[in-house]
């Protein structure tokens, strides 16, 4: 971990992201992006925080299309780790060009500050188009998911989840992503936000908003700044339900 560190230094004094949301309704046949951010500092107090993300969306089929988001956390604080996360998010659509269109869903991930050891979720549901402008995206989709959830520990801060390691429901997901370019496209605003509450138990639910603001520097460069922040009801017994990340650096995309 240490040669990582090293190498990865010079990148992460000044993060380096080549991102963009992907709009699944663009009528490019293969899109994707990577990501890269991180943090470090070495002293009296060392940490090192490094973040990872892939985004892909390709057309297999005329009227279908597969998109997938992968990505990686790994924290570290006085040279104990912190935080590894895992998350991957799988979507295809079906005409997805349309007012309204279907989806189904798939996601696999695994949290180690939340001693998660597997959590899958899969599901359908619909998208609804708002803003269908080229400069201008706003869309809300429902969804219906079943969970499961493996955890490391069975003590939790509801005490009535306590003495098993997994946690299973059906879940309903509101969810809500948009992206606006503003002032004559001097600046960019998108947001991709969900709330997921069980159907079955009324205190397990979750909730997430993540924000971002760029700044174009020249054609495909933009200076972003990203706000996310994370909410869950059922955690490990003595941990925090809300995380809350903050970080800068640029964006680079081919179209």
């Amino acid at each position: 971990m240490r040669n990582m560190k090293k190498l990865l230094y010079g990148l992460l004094l000044c993060p380096f992201i080549l991102s963009a949301q992907l709009n699944e309704s663009d009528t490019l046949k293969v899109k994707a992006s990577l990501s890269l951010t991180g943090f470090y500092q070495e002293g009296n107090v060392e940490t090192f925080i490094f973040r990872g993300r892939t985004d892909f969306s390709v057309r297999p089929w005329k009227k279908w299309v597969f998109k997938t988001q992968n990505s990686y956390v790994y924290q570290e604080f006085g040279k104990e780790k912190a935080d590894e996360d895992i998350l991957s998010l799988n979507f295809l659509y079906f005409n997805p060009e349309k007012k309204i269109y279907p989806l189904v869903l798939g996601f696999v991930s695994t949290n180690f500050r939340r001693e998660i050891d597997l959590r899958y979720l899969v599901g359908a549901g619909i998208t609804y188009q708002v803003l269908t402008r080229k400069d201008h995206w706003l869309k809300f989709s429902i969804t219906g998911e079943y969970e499961e959830t493996e955890f490391a520990n069975a003590t939790f801060n509801k005490t009535e989840f306590n003495g098993g390691q997994f946690i299973s429901t059906f879940r309903g997901t509101v969810w809500v992503n948009g992206r606006y370019q503003l002032f004559d496209k001097k600046l960019i605003l998108s947001h991709e936000s969900y709330f997921q509450p069980s159907v079955e138990q009324g205190n397990n639910y979750r909730w997430q908003a993540d924000i971002g603001v760029e700044m174009p520097i020249i054609k495909y460069l933009n200076f972003k700044i990203n706000y996310l922040h994370t909410f869950e009801s059922v955690v490990i017994a003595d941990q925090k339900e809300e995380d809350r990340f903050l970080t800068f650096g640029f964006t680079l995309r081919s179209f």
